[in-house]
């Protein structure tokens, strides 16, 4: 037992590499201490409804203040609830499934700092009916928005070099041209 509050002090007091905690109703893990930068950690919570906003900056237990750089490894996986999602321009990548299955997601803000969205970010995102890939992405992965089946449109700029054509699969039976990175069906 006392074990288990010795862990969760340092839970609560984040200062290393890999150590998590939660600000507002996000959780967090530390990624790098020189500069002090997070990421958006696993957030499987019913919470999390509605628009969130992730802030550019967050501070731990302590008061130590940190970067959010990026939204990680399943970031809001199946957070079904959410609707509407702001990333901030300091968050330069979108993990493999940070998305999946938030199947009430309607809308996403993209910033151009952006440069990568992971595999299957977007998975299942039902919802979504349309989304803008900034010009500051150059890779997208794998099934980033299979099973979109209600995403109509996306715009996929030139900058985009690491792409496969197929993860727009599900998306709809589709209209995407390759020569022009574009979907309108």
């Amino acid at each position: 037992m006392v074990l288990m509050v010795a862990t969760a002090v340092v839970t609560a007091n984040a200062q290393s590499v890999g150590d998590r905690f939660t600000s507002g109703q996000i959780k967090y893990e530390i990624t790098s201490l020189s500069p002090n930068e997070v990421t958006v950690a696993i957030n499987i919570s019913p919470e999390l409804t509605g628009e969130v906003t992730i802030p550019v900056t967050v501070e731990d237990g302590d008061g130590n203040t940190y970067t959010v750089t990026s939204i990680g490894f399943m970031g809001f996986y199946t957070c079904s609830a959410l609707t509407q999602v702001n990333i901030p321009n300091s968050v330069t990548s979108i993990g493999d499934w940070a998305f999946c299955q938030c199947t009430n997601l309607s809308q996403i803000n993209i910033p151009n700092s952006v440069t990568f969205i992971g595999d299957g970010a977007f998975y299942g995102c039902s919802a979504l009916t349309q989304i803008t890939i900034p010009n500051s992405v150059t890779s997208i992965g794998e099934r980033a928005f299979c099973q979109c089946t209600n995403l109509s449109q996306i715009n996929i700029p030139n900058s985009v070099t690491s792409y496969i054509h197929w993860k727009l699969d599900f998306c709809l039976l589709l209209c995407f041209n390759p020569n022009n990175h574009s979907k309108h069906c």
